[in-house]
């Protein structure tokens, strides 16, 4: 007795010759269907990505850097609903974050309030100072000069240093839940060969095509921008020393060489510690020595200078300034300047203008002359890329920044950047599929032996600018002979946190 579908019939032993030819026919048909099935479900094992099922979770992913994701997300599988649970646990946690921040910043302005209430009825004892008021009134001037550096510590954390937390790991989730089909998609388009008919997707074309006309136009807002700031004084000090700017104009030049850029381009080191750079209309662009020696390698560092000249060459700014003039946004910088003179509460403004010399310059701008929105920056990541690599370097190190600054490390410095450079998961995948669009490099540059040379070399000269600052008028008023008074810009909460 067998059965063919599910059917039983009964073949007696007494069956003819065609009977049993019929039965060897199904019997050896049967067969070559089973070997087929077998040899399809093996083909299809082989051809599928290496899935770990349960090795993985979502926690323990996130905290990997974006490139490890990159690779990793094809390989793991997680629900929709974990993802959901995961993404609603991190909005809980950053509510609570920012809550307790806001509790400790209303004690330290009620603890301030306190304590200049001592102050004042400390005036009112006796026309003169004993000794004993003098001590007294220096212990007070030492703990509202504490609470205040508190207070300002806790409201960058609130607004910049929590918000680019949680900004970095919402990325990494949506890397996680999206990347794969993401990844797929790219290989399509390679295979299909579509990739010139991206935007943008003549990349070998680069100096004989126009991104954008009248680049020279711009020049002269740019020219006005950089000398209403000056004479505001916010600009930061400029670095002199010869050999650390001519290899940053060297990099600089270099990749407007390998770029669209149609106007000279203007490279100034700036005497700051935000990790950061930015570009004003026309060719003018200012590296902070933040970036320099935070970037790890070379291919990081130009990176975000092929990023910051491809605002210039799209006229990111120009276009935005359609609905903000210049005077409109210095009108803004001129309002937290007038607070730093006038002596105003210590805020986030003038946190990073009195700690970090830049005098609210990212705050200030509204990010609007620095040509920063959602659109514009994906604009500039997919040019910069593609400057990067006509230039001749690997261009993940753009990525590979990201990561450094995602890092809980220096959170202060480092927020600046996030805060002109929002991160999020489009960003990360566009300039990923961009690197995979383009030609492939036989010897992508990654660093040289002149970067770490100049970086050594910046740190000593910023050793000693730093040494010469100490002993100059400062607006920021310090109570000497505090106890355990720094002796530069204190830790945030967040890195003590950790």
């Amino acid at each position: 007795m067998t059965s063919w579908n599910g059917e039983f019939f009964l073949f007696p032993f007494s069956a003819g010759g065609h009977m049993k030819r019929i039965i060897r026919k199904w019997l050896s048909v049967s067969l070559c269907l089973a070997l087929l099935s077998n040899a399809n479900a093996s083909y299809g094992q082989a051809a599928a990505p290496p899935v770990a099922q349960n090795s993985q979770t979502i926690d323990g992913l996130l905290p990997k850097s974006y490139l490890e994701l990159l690779e990793l997300a094809p390989t793991v599988r997680f629900t929709s609903k974990q993802f959901e649970e995961v993404r609603k646990r991190l909005e809980r946690e950053e509510k609570a974050k920012k809550g307790e921040l806001k509790t400790k910043q209303k004690n330290l302005e009620s603890q301030i309030r306190q304590v200049q209430e001592e102050l004042r009825k400390l005036n009112l004892t006796s026309p003169e100072d004993s000794p004993e008021m003098s001590a007294k009134r220096h212990d007070l001037h030492c703990r509202i000069q504490s609470l205040q550096a508190q207070l300002a510590e806790y409201k960058v954390a609130l607004q910049n240093g929590v918000p680019v937390e949680y900004d970095n790991l919402r990325a990494k989730l949506e890397l996680l839940e999206k990347w794969p089909a993401a990844k797929q998609e790219i290989a399509r388009v390679v295979q299909s060969g579509q990739v010139r008919s991206r935007h943008w997707g003549d990349a070998q074309d680069i100096g004989f095509r126009t991104i954008e006309a009248n680049q020279e136009d711009d020049i002269k807002d740019g020219q006005e921008a950089v000398q209403q700031m000056k004479q505001m004084g916010m600009m930061p000090p400029e670095i002199q020393d010869e050999k650390v700017v001519e290899y940053v104009n060297r990099l600089a030049l270099n990749i407007a060489k390998n770029s669209d850029l149609t106007v000279p381009l203007k490279v100034t080191v700036l005497n700051s510690k935000e990790i950061n750079a930015f570009a004003l209309p026309g060719g003018f662009l200012f590296v902070n020595r933040g970036l320099i020696l935070e970037t790890q390698n070379e291919a990081q560092f130009v990176g975000v200078l092929a990023h910051e000249i491809s605002h210039d060459v799209a006229r990111h700014g120009h276009r935005l300034m359609k609905k903000a003039t210049i005077a409109s946004i210095i009108y803004q910088a001129a309002q937290i300047a007038a607070l730093i003179f006038t002596g105003g509460a210590v805020g986030l403004g003038t946190y990073y203008a009195l700690q970090y010399g830049f005098y609210g310059l990212g705050l200030a701008l509204s990010l609007q002359l620095l040509g920063v929105s959602r659109d514009y920056e994906l604009e500039a990541d997919q040019l910069g890329v593609q400057y990067v690599w006509k230039a001749g370097y690997n261009p993940e190190g753009f990525i590979q920044f990201f990561d450094v600054m995602a890092s809980k490390e220096g959170y202060v410095e480092k927020t600046s950047f996030f805060r002109t450079h929002p991160a999020f998961y489009d960003r990360i995948v566009g300039v990923y599929r961009e690197i995979s669009f383009l030609p492939k490099q036989e010897r992508a540059m990654e660093n040289t032996s002149e970067f770490q040379t100049m970086q050594s070399r910046l740190r000593e000269v910023v050793k000693k600018l730093d040494e010469e600052e100490a002993d100059r008028p400062s607006l920021y008023q310090q109570e000497p002979g505090c106890p355990g008074q720094p002796s530069g810009p204190s830790r945030t909460p967040l890195e003590r946190r950790g």
